[in-house]
Formats: structure tokens, C-alpha cells, sequence
């Protein structure tokens, strides 16, 4: 169940044919899900995104943004040094950073096209802490987390407690995996596709800001005892052609779509934030390299990307919720699904 499938919408732009991130052409996305009771109980995954083209030889246009940095984002510095991306994104649990790390050197060097000599890639890998439901004492093997590179698909993307959001909370319902998509309309014609996807892990019952149509579905009292402050990593995908500069302006943005829905970014939260442009170089002739899509006009071109990407984000943030299953984890603990339908 998502938003839309109750009748309900986000914001003013149309979205792509899935609604997805997958609808920034080329983008593919493959997931994970480890749950097991023994030897230790296990409610954690990874979800990869993989751009078009050979990522770690063509580096793609990116920037960053950070709204409460209680977290890590791993290749960050790199990408604000140079503005590029060379590196597959996976998002995980906080105990499974390092082996994420690895899984992408793994990957790198198990490619057909892998010469000896070629550069190592810096990995981007984001975490979000999962401790509320998953034990955390071993990290998911990282042939799991392989297999979720081998099944990505430019296809739906599954939404809530699975891959990288299999153990996360959203609100003191049961988060994890949300992913929505927007089409903006240039001067000239050219259709642009922007598309998020979130690891929601963050905010307490106290502060959701729900829409209308789904006010009645809430049972959680305020006062319980809802989970530790977690995190939310989101990242952006657009063909438009954005300079680093811009992608950071883009990628702040998550940061308003998140706040729509009721997060004001915890103290013990880390939002972090990737946005990347799969716009091939030739579509950056036509731009100042000062400026961009910026280019003085009295209503930049720059804007409607903007709204894309707030709309979407509040948007994932509804769809992580609405396809969140109550989850019971260690000591007991769990999560119920907001959506008592689903």
C-alpha cells in the first residue's frame, strides 16, 4: 500500500510511471533482507543503487548536504572535494558499514571489465542505526550484501522493513525503505526526472504531520515509549544537467520534504544527504560552468527541481510508512505497521 493508492497526493508535479527512483532512466536498484533468530537474531539488510553506465570508470556529477550529522555517509569528503561520484550508493545498518565498504571493493573487482592498475573507487555507503530491532553483535555476511548487487532492476521498488530498512523505525511505527519520483518540464521541452529514496529511521510519534486521509489510521498514543532518535538518509537521482553546486542545493532540499512530514532533525539523528546527475557531459555544453541552470533568468529553471525534490521526499516518507509490517525484534521489541490494511 502506497500513498496513491489511497487516493492521495503530494505537491503539484506528476510523477514517473513507477513513482520510483527507478524512473530517472538507467538508475537500478537491488535489495537485501537478513532476518534470522540464530545464533543471534538479525532484523537488518543493505539496498543498493546502482547509476547507468560503468560508475567507477565514467563518475558521475554529485554533492552533498548534511541537516544533523549524527551519522555517516562514507566517500562524502570526496565528493565535496571534487564534485563526483564514483562509487555505487549502498545504504545499510550501522554495524554493517565496514562490510559494505568492502562488498563495493568487491564488486569493483569482480566486474569482466576489471583491469589491474584501475583506480580503486572511495565507496559510498550510508548507515542508519537498526539497534531497536536488530541485535547488532555480527555484521550481514557480505555475500548478502553482493546479491543485492547481482539483482538490481530498473524496475518497482520494494518499500518499508526490507533491505537497508528491514530494522528501522519511522515515527515509532515500523520505517525503512520509501521512494517517490517527479517530472519537471523545461522551457524548451525537455522532460527532466527527479527521483528520492529514503532510509527512514528518525522521529518521534509526537512530532508526525500527517495528511488528512491518513489521520484516522493512527493508534499509537503519544506517550508511549517510542524508539531512540535514528537517522534518514536520502539521495537524490535526476538526468538533469547539475553542476556539483547545484546537486547540494538539491540534495538540502530532502531536508524540506522530511520536514513536511513532521521531522525537525533530532539531536541523535543523522540526516545526510546525496544528490547525483546522470546527465550525460554533453548535456553540460549549452550551461556556464559558473552557472548552470542557473542562469539569471527571472524565474530560474532551477526551482521546479527544487519542489521535485520535496515533493518526493515527503512522498517517500509516507510510502516507507504506509508499507511498514509490524516487526518484533531483540528483547521482544517491536514495531507495529502504521497501516493496519497492508
Amino acid at each position: 500500500m502506497r500513498l496513491r493508492d489511497r487516493g492521495l497526493t503530494v505537491g503539484y508535479l506528476p510523477t514517473g510511471p513507477l513513482n520510483a527512483i527507478t524512473d530517472v532512466p538507467g538508475i537500478r536498484v537491488g535489495q537485501v533482507t537478513w532476518m534470522t533468530e540464530e545464533p543471534s537474531l538479525q532484523r537488518t539488510g543493505a539496498t543498493v543503487i546502482m547509476p547507468p553506465g560503468d560508475i567507477y570508470k565514467e563518475p558521475l556529477y554529485a554533492g552533498t548536504d548534511v541537516l544533523n550529522g549524527f551519522g555517516e555517509l562514507t566517500g562524502q569528503a570526496t565528493i565535496t572535494e571534487w564534485g563526483l561520484m564514483a562509487s555505487p550508493v549502498v545504504l545499510t545498518g550501522t554495524r554493517n558499514l565496514g562490510v559494505a565498504y568492502d562488498a563495493v571493493m568487491e564488486h569493483f573487482f569482480n566486474r569482466p571489465e576489471y583491469r589491474h592498475g584501475d583506480e580503486l573507487p572511495l565507496p559510498v555507503v550510508g548507515e542508519c542505526d537498526d539497534t531497536y530491532l536488530n541485535d547488532g553483535r555480527r555484521a550481514i555476511p557480505q555475500e548478502l550484501i553482493l546479491q543485492a548487487f547481482e539483482t538490481v532492476s530498473e524496475g518497482p521498488v520494494e518499500e518499508g522493513g526490507v533491505g537497508a530498512g528491514t530494522g528501522m523505525h519511522l515515527f515509532g511505527y515500523k520505517g525503512g525503505i520509501g521512494t517517490s519520483s517527479r517530472r519537471v518540464e523545461a522551457a524548451d521541452g525537455t522532460v527532466w526526472t527527479v527521483g528520492v529514496l529514503l532510509n527512514t529511521n528518525f522521529g518521534q510519534p509526537y512530532q508526525i504531520r500527517l495528511p488528512e486521509g491518513l489521520k484516522a489510521l493512527r493508534r499509537r498514543d503519544d506517550r508511549d515509549t517510542p524508539p531512540p532518535d535514528g537517522s534518514c538518509i536520502g539521495v537524490v537521482a535526476t538526468d538533469a544537467p547539475l553542476w556539483p553546486h547545484e546537486l547540494k542545493r538539491l540534495a538540502r532540499r530532502i531536508g524540506l520534504g522530511l520536514s513536511r512530514a513532521g521531522s525537525v532533525a533530532n539531536d541523535l539523528s543523522g540526516e545526510i544527504f546525496l544528490a547525483f546527475s546522470t546527465a550525460p557531459k554533453s548535456a553540460y555544453r549549452h550551461l556556464t560552468e559558473d552557472k548552470g541552470l542557473l542562469t539569471g533568468q527571472e524565474s530560474s529553471p532551477i526551482t521546479p527541481l527544487f519542489d521535485a525534490v520535496v515533493e518526493a521526499a515527503e512522498e517517500s516518507v509516507w510510502n516507507a510508512l504506509l508499507a511498514g509490517r509490524t516487526t518484533t525484534g531483540v528483547d521482544g521489541q517491536m514495531l507495529e505497521g502504521f497501516d493496519p490494511a497492508s
